[in-house]
């Protein structure tokens, strides 16, 4: 009896079980389009997501329902916007809400939201976006509804993203990496909620920055009265980097803002607190820091934040005759001192400033100070500030953490002042800036990311001027290059402030300008272009060279000697415009192969490929060693490395290049080559094609052949060069040649001759031989065509030489014909007849056999052709 009941509590158990594991899989479907229905009837706005489902075991005996991937996307006026994004929602309650009525309120117990973001967003008339609900013009009924029941026990936000931007106002404010979560009985009306933050925050006022990936945790308990909307800060604890801060007073909810009675101030005056400032991976290790005197933050803020003011504020930072030093470094920081107010004593955002009425320090003897102030801060700041003191750079990583590969020296003296407003900086009014003073730095040294060798800068001067900052000099050397550079810059603030093009013009002198001293060697195992490898098999990707986006300025720079790759360029000189990612090369000379180039073009690294356009002009520059030295013109005239002498040419050309080395890519060049040959001779025991087609011509010799004044046209595209036919004269000897060939060596050429009928061999010099004066001047050239097909290592001649020679034979043996048979006429005339007829004599002359002429015919071709007459067979 027992056993029966157990195996029926046993199989009840089971139904139940399985039943609660059913009920997900068999509902699903509703599941997901319940919760469809209910939120598209709550918003207007575009919903979507992947998939919902129910579970009752996963917080068993609690149910749980999962939303994953949604989307909320905004209508008109933000149309397309992302307002709510996230991976993964989830909603936890007892089973038995499940099963209520639907006008019963449900009771949620958490909920929790992993990796997504929000966005906030105000256009310029001051409507925002997060305004989705759809609105009931109904009337509200008089009868009492339950109100819905939030039992919230615990919430959480795992990795959430939230962006906040007001378009009148410019503010812009983005909480990075955000993690928050919080436990507190939401059924009662008062309540105290406890949370745990962390996030990173960025601030940006009017294209100004403020604040930059800066880490913020914050643990509190606040007390929190629902009816009031009211939020009280009690115990907490929080911290910007290290720096610890406490908050006491609260922020209420009203109709119209959000009302703020505040104070935070660190809880210690120890100037480690300064230091907590500095983000964690370049404070080092803080608690073996030696410091003297204090650093404290204290700030208020009361007030009503609404659409047209600001709570009034008042924030102080303040420091007086402290130091630190860390214990394994040799130098201390003296004499620090920091005077900074930030206040708003109105409410206006725009009424703002900031005061840094004095930073100084002390580091040996060198004393640096800086004061400044901004005002007017939300229509058209304007700042005020001035820097004076010395910093000898080698005692900075003496004093201070840096991680450098190797320690700075130099020694950097200032004495500038300048003011200025931000409308005028963005406009470009450069008068409305004032400057004045100077920067210079000496005996700088460093080496470090960056720069492929060390830099050494013997002097750098910049002087602050009215309108404009002026380089006036810099003297700088790496590796065994040097340069000597001096310009100016007409919009320095724009760029710094405003991330506006940073625009300037420079002249530029080298004696010696090494490409390789500017670019960082390919490291061990890299593996190249061509796909080997050096040393181990490991793939280092170097990045694509990228001309930067900021820059719009002019270069006129002049180089006594250019070294790049195995190029030796000397007397350098031209124009550089760097602008639109683009550098454009204007009147670039240089000389080089024994003669000079000239060059104008362009060089683009925006988009995705790399591209160039050139017109190269060469002017008498040696041809073997141009198109033997440059891959790009060995590709486009192989052949052009056995000729000696000099040549005239322009080159246009354009195509990709490679993204790392910024080499042209050879299989997407296009463009046209026009050349002048000048006092040129060639080796034609250099190329195997010349070899070749000399052993199937025997009568040329290219050692005599001159090619001087010859010209060539010359096209190129997809890999494959083209020469339009062009003339060339041997001796006697007319010739054309033309076809193409391709970047793979690959070739495809006619040579086309009319070639005097003496050239043809000891057989047809022979025949002429026979003929008379006149008749050897009736023999024309005779067409010969050579063909070259194969490649260029490899070639393959044919020629119809054979057949012309027949030709040519045939055309004399016809001539001598002729001539013997009118010859012939007359002999045979005087032998058949006896001799001359006397016209007196009216006897009817005997017509001769036609065998008779016949043979009396051979007989004079025998005697002419030299051939020996047989003897007459004997009758038998």
């Amino acid at each position: 009896m027992k056993k029966k009941i157990f195996i029926g509590i046993g199989i009840f158990l089971a139904v139940i079980v399985i039943s609660l594991a059913a009920i997900p899989i068999f509902f699903k479907d509703q599941i997901k389009a319940k919760i469809e229905q209910s939120i598209n009837e709550s918003v207007d706005a575009k919903v979507t997501f992947a998939d919902a489902s129910l579970s009752l075991f996963k917080s068993f005996p609690q149910a749980n329902v999962s939303i994953e991937k949604m989307t909320i996307i905004n209508k008109a006026p933000f149309a397309g916007d992302t307002l709510v994004a996230f991976d993964e929602l989830n909603l936890k309650m007892s089973i038995k809400e499940l099963f209520k009525g639907e006008k019963e309120p449900m009771t949620l117990e958490a909920i929790s939201v992993k990796n997504g973001k929000a966005n906030i967003l105000f256009n310029k008339d001051g409507i925002g976006n997060f305004d989705i609900a759809i609105k009931d013009d109904k009337k509200e009924e008089t009868s009492e509804s339950k109100p819905f029941a939030m039992n919230i026990q615990k919430y959480a936000v795992e990795n959430f993203k939230f962006k906040y931007y007001d378009e009148r106002s410019k503010i812009k404010l983005v909480i990075n990496e955000l993690n928050h979560e919080g436990t507190g009985n939401f059924a009662a009306q008062n309540l105290d909620l406890d949370t745990k933050s962390t996030a990173k925050i960025s601030l940006d006022m009017d294209k100004m920055n403020y604040m930059k990936n800066v880490a913020i945790t914050l643990d509190a308990v606040l007390g929190i009265d629902l009816g009031k909307s009211k939020y009280t800060f009690k115990e907490n604890k929080a911290k910007i980097n290290e720096l610890p801060l406490e908050f006491n007073g609260f922020i209420q909810l009203l109709e119209t803002g959000q009302d703020y009675d505040l104070t935070f101030k660190t809880p210690t005056s120890s100037f480690k607190n300064f230091l907590g400032l500095i983000p964690a991976a370049y404070a080092g290790n803080l608690s073996t820091v030696k410091t003297t005197g204090d650093f404290s933050v204290n700030g208020k803020v009361k007030g009503t934040l609404t659409d047209t003011t600001v709570p009034k504020f008042n924030i102080g930072i303040a420091s007086n005759n402290a130091s630190f030093q860390y214990p394994d470094l040799p130098k201390s920081v003296q004499n620090i001192i920091i005077d900074t107010k930030i206040i708003n004593e109105t409410g206006v955002m725009n009424d703002t400033y900031v005061n840094l009425d004095k930073l100084s320090f002390r580091i040996d003897q060198d004393v640096f100070n800086a004061k400044a102030n901004i005002r007017n801060v939300a229509t058209n700041a304007l700042v005020d500030a001035a820097l004076k003191g010395t910093i000898n750079l080698a005692n900075v990583t003496k004093a201070y953490p840096v991680k450098l590969d190797k320690p700075l020296s130099g020694i950097l003296k200032a004495d500038v002042v300048t003011k200025f407003d931000m409308k005028s900086v963005e406009t470009s009014q450069y008068q409305n800036i004032q400057n004045s003073g100077n920067i210079t730095l000496t005996g700088f040294n460093y080496t470090g990311e960056g720069m492929a060798k060390p830099v050494q800068i013997r002097q750098a001067v910049v002087a602050f001027n009215p309108n404009q900052i002026r380089l006036n000099q810099l003297d700088l050397k790496t590796g065994n290059s040097d340069i000597q550079l001096a310009g100016t810059l007409d919009n320095f603030y724009g760029f710094l402030f405003r991330k506006q093009i940073l625009k300037g013009s420079f002249n530029m002198n080298s004696n010696n300008f090494l490409v390789s001293d500017f670019m960082a060697p390919t490291p061990a195992g890299t593996k190249t272009s061509s796909g080997s490898s050096s040393g181990t098999t490991s793939k280092t990707k170097k990045e694509a060279v990228k001309i930067p986006a900021f820059l719009d300025c002019t270069v006129n720079a002049k180089a006594n000697t250019v070294v790049y790759d195995n190029l030796t360029l000397k007397a350098v000189s031209g124009t550089m415009i760097i602008r639109d990612e683009a550098v454009t090369l204007q009147n670039v000379k240089t000389n080089i192969f024994d003669g000079q180039i000239g060059l104008n073009g362009v060089v683009s690294t925006k988009g995705n490929v790399s591209k160039f356009n050139m017109n190269l002009n060469l002017d008498k520059v040696d041809v073997a060693k141009s198109f033997t030295t440059l891959d790009m013109l060995k590709k486009i005239a192989p052949i052009a490395g056995v000729i000696n002498g000099k040549l005239n040419s322009t080159i246009k050309l354009s195509g990709n290049l490679d993204a790392v080395e910024m080499t042209p890519d050879l299989s997407t060049i296009s463009g046209d080559l026009l050349g002048q040959l000048l006092s040129t001779t060639i080796n034609p025991s250099n190329s195997q094609m010349l070899t070749a087609l000399t052993s199937q011509v025997k009568f040329l010799d290219l050692n005599k052949l001159n090619l001087n004044d010859i010209k060539a046209a010359i096209s190129f595209s997809n890999g494959k060069v083209n020469i339009k036919p062009f003339n060339i004269k041997y001796q006697d000897i007319n010739a054309q040649i033309g076809g193409s060939h391709g970047f793979d060596q690959s070739m495809n050429y006619t040579v086309k001759m009319d070639v005097p009928a003496k050239y043809l061999g000891s057989d047809v010099n022979k025949l002429l031989a026979k003929l008379t004066p006149a008749d050897a001047a009736k023999i024309e050239s005779v067409p010969v065509t050579a063909l070259m097909t194969g490649n260029f290592k490899s070639p393959k001649i044919s020629t119809d030489m054979k057949q012309a020679t027949t030709n040519l034979a045939s055309q004399i043996v016809k001539l001598q014909k002729e001539k013997l048979l009118n010859q012939g006429a007359g002999a045979l005339g005087n032998i058949l007849g006896g001799g001359t007829k006397n016209p007196k004599d009216t006897t009817k002359t005997q017509t001769p056999k036609k065998d008779d002429v016949k043979h009396a015919a051979g007989e004079l071709l025998n005697g002419i052709f030299n051939k020996k007459k047989k003897p007459a067979q004997q009758t038998p």
